[in-house]
């Protein structure tokens, strides 16, 4: 058998690839060389429409008619699709379309987003539970707390109150007497009592501290009422919008136990005070401080007042603002993260319960 023809000898008049895009990705082409608008389909060796054996793809050089230039016209052009996958840049590639990096990464966020919110609505749906019951119930739990709680974690021994004095000095409280739980009835001047009223009063729970010098004394409180959540939020829109909270004529009362250094803290005596309405739970949480030696208080200045840059009154100057602010403040921030762990330790008991069907 002859040795193959040299490549110059098989395409000789083949013209150079320039174009490597098939008809179809993936698919071979077949393109057989033009010769000035001849068909070549219909070459000489063939008939009709079928291919002359020139074109066949085991078709030799020595099939060629003598004189001719071997393979100009009987050699088919051959080229192959381009194939799927990854182009040279390394982009995905599917039938021509290219689909960015950023974008791909754009609509895959999005199905997840969509599949996480529709498993959390069919969750709910499956469970009967809402957004709305879980609010309801941490609010009922927080009004539960006065008869549930010891009493050092609605009012620790110690309390510290860094940054909560004058200028940002820090404040150690330290708890002098408990008052015994009881009503209202003596615990708020009258015009308090009837601005309160609308809420209701549950129970009251008091304790006074004294600071880390016995020089003042303050008394702080926890109302637990029985309104519900929009009437907490009325009271508590009024006092903002009404400044209920800065007229001396409702001042709360003071708890001045025997024995301590607080035993002289009585009505004359209140120099500064705060009252917070809370809203998310059924509390009001208040303070009222003045001095340990028992001297009288002619001119009360509500917290928000005394704490004012620049306030000259000698109970700014002394510090009897930031003494009832800060320990409410204070007991106010524990009483919340205590209704916080109560409320998620009585759900977790009540997801661990199978509900009836």
């Amino acid at each position: 058998m002859p040795p193959p023809p040299p490549a110059s000898a098989r395409f000789p008049d083949a013209p150079p690839r320039t174009d490597f895009a098939g008809p179809v990705a993936g698919e071979p082409s077949v393109r057989p060389a033009r010769d000035h608008g001849r068909d070549t389909c219909s070459a000489p060796g063939g008939s009709g429409g079928v291919p002359g054996p020139a074109l066949s793809w085991s078709a030799s050089v020595a099939s060629a008619p003598p004189g001719s230039r071997s393979g100009a016209v009987a050699r088919p052009f051959v080229t192959l699709g381009e194939p799927e996958g990854y182009d040279e840049q390394g982009r995905g590639r599917a039938l021509g379309v290219r689909i960015r990096p950023r974008t791909a990464l754009a609509a895959l966020c999005v199905v997840l987003g969509l599949g996480l919110i529709g498993g959390a609505l069919t969750g709910s749906w499956l469970t009967g539970e809402t957004g709305d019951d879980g609010t309801a119930g941490s609010f009922t739990t927080a009004g539960t707390l006065w008869h549930s709680i010891p009493v050092d974690r609605l009012f620790p021994p110690t309390v510290d109150g860094r940054g909560a004095g004058p200028g940002g000095a820090d404040r150690t409280w330290t708890r002098v007497a408990v008052a015994p739980d009881s009503g209202c009835a003596d615990a708020f001047d009258p015009l308090l009592r009837k601005a309160l009223a609308p809420a209701g009063c549950g129970r009251l729970l008091r304790a006074t501290y004294t600071d880390a010098t016995q020089s003042f004394v303050t008394t702080v409180g926890l109302l637990f009422t029985k309104a519900d959540a929009p009437a907490m939020s009325s009271l508590a829109a009024r006092f903002r919008s009404e400044g209920l909270g800065r007229r001396t004529d409702l001042m709360p009362r003071p708890y001045a136990a025997k024995d301590t250094v607080a035993a002289s803290f009585g009505l004359r005596q209140r120099a500064s005070w705060t009252v917070s309405v809370l809203t998310e739970a059924p509390v009001v949480v208040y303070a009222v401080s003045g001095w340990a030696d028992g001297r009288t208080v002619d001119t009360p200045q509500s917290a928000a007042d005394a704490m004012k840059a620049g306030a000259g009154t000698a109970v700014a100057q002394a510090g009897l603002g930031n003494e009832a602010q800060g320990l409410a403040d204070r007991i106010e921030r524990g009483f919340r993260r205590t209704a916080d762990s109560e409320t998620a330790g009585s759900q977790t008991a009540g997801s661990a319960t199978e509900k009836p069907s």
